[in-house]
Parts: structure tokens; C-alpha cells; sequence
């Protein structure tokens, strides 16, 4: 016997909420069962794989749940009257000094499907202007940056020194999709490398 997929869902409580979340309870009535839901939302994210002869810039920051420092791509909160693409490029700047231009999307997705409001978007940059003033990092958020090359980064992937799924992903996903325009000769190149 199959079960309606498709419940009735009812209102949406605000349980908490602090500047980083909002946790809502919500229960879905099924045929023949409830089930009740506690989502948190974190709003929407950006980041971006800003990439340079090579490499990728990836940026170092103390994250609870490792109780020590991760290695990640640049990214955070869009915030509002903002689109995802101008929150990637921002989130760069704020975190490495460094400028993307001509960012382009890679990938849009959901962390998780049930107790999860995350979308978060996914984009790269191939024109990146290094030489930035560093003052203006946010020293609070990351405590340093590096060019890391790609054939590097598929080690630290392996060996566990990349743990963050979005991060994994961008790096998999640009070494792996076809390429566009004047970069797929050089994309090619990488991809033998991080074979």
C-alpha cells in the first residue's frame, strides 16, 4: 500500500531566533501519522572557488563542531538586497583582499532536506586581482589564506585536511565539468594533475 507523499503541513512557530538562526516548529499530517519538524534557518549562502593559475584560494577558520581549524573556500551569508553572486564576491574580498571578477555560477543546492534551510550557491572565479589591500579582513572570521594548487588540494581532500562538503564539492565539481570558453585548455591541464 503506498502513502501520500505530499502531507498537510501546518503553520510554521518561531521557536528561537538569534542574528545567526531561526528554529520553527512544524508538524506534517499524514494518512495515518504526524510527524513534527524543528527547521533551523540559517538564510541563504555564497561562496566562491576563486581560482589562479592553478590554484585555488582557500581560507583557514576555527570552526566548533572540529574544535580546531578547517580549510575552506571563501563564503557566508547573502545578505539582504544582495544576490548571491555580489555576497560571493564580498565574502572574498572581506576574507583574502581578494577581488573575483566575472563570477559564475557552479552549483546551487540544499545542505539538508527535512531540519535544514540552507540554499547555498556555488560560484567561481577564473579573473582574480590579488593585490588588494589586506587591511580590511576580517581577522575575527579567518586567520589566514592561501593559494593552494589544485592537484594539492585533491591530498588534502584524501588525507582529511578538507573536511567541508561545500568546499569539497566546488573543488570536485570545477575539476570535473566540462569548461568553458578560453579557459579549457588550462582546466585540462589541472584535470590530468588532480587525477
Amino acid at each position: 500500500m503506498m502513502r501520500r507523499e505530499s502531507p498537510i503541513v501546518g503553520p510554521w512557530a518561531l521557536d528561537y531566533e538569534n542574528k545567526i538562526q531561526k528554529v520553527y516548529r512544524v508538524s506534517a499530517e499524514f494518512e495515518d501519522f504526524s510527524k513534527e519538524f524543528f527547521v533551523s534557518d540559517t538564510g541563504e549562502r555564497a561562496a566562491i572557488l576563486a581560482v589562479n593559475n592553478g590554484s585555488a584560494l582557500l581560507v583557514r577558520q576555527y570552526r566548533l563542531l572540529l574544535n580546531g581549524p578547517s580549510w575552506e573556500i571563501p563564503g557566508g551569508k547573502v545578505d539582504e538586497g544582495e544576490s548571491p553572486a555580489q555576497a560571493a564576491v564580498r565574502e572574498c574580498l572581506e576574507e583574502t583582499g581578494a577581488l573575483c571578477r566575472k563570477p559564475r555560477l557552479l552549483i546551487s543546492y540544499h545542505h539538508g532536506l527535512d531540519v535544514t534551510h540552507n540554499p547555498t550557491h556555488v560560484f567561481v572565479s577564473e579573473d582574480v586581482a590579488v593585490d588588494h589591500d589586506l587591511a580590511g579582513i576580517h581577522t575575527q572570521e579567518v586567520s589566514g589564506s592561501s593559494w593552494v594548487p589544485l592537484s594539492h588540494c585533491a591530498e588534502m581532500i584524501s588525507s582529511g585536511k578538507i573536511v567541508d562538503c561545500l568546499t569539497m564539492l566546488a573543488l570536485l565539481l570545477y575539476v570535473n565539468l566540462p569548461p568553458v570558453g578560453k579557459a579549457r585548455r588550462k582546466v585540462r591541464r589541472v584535470r590530468r594533475q588532480f587525477a
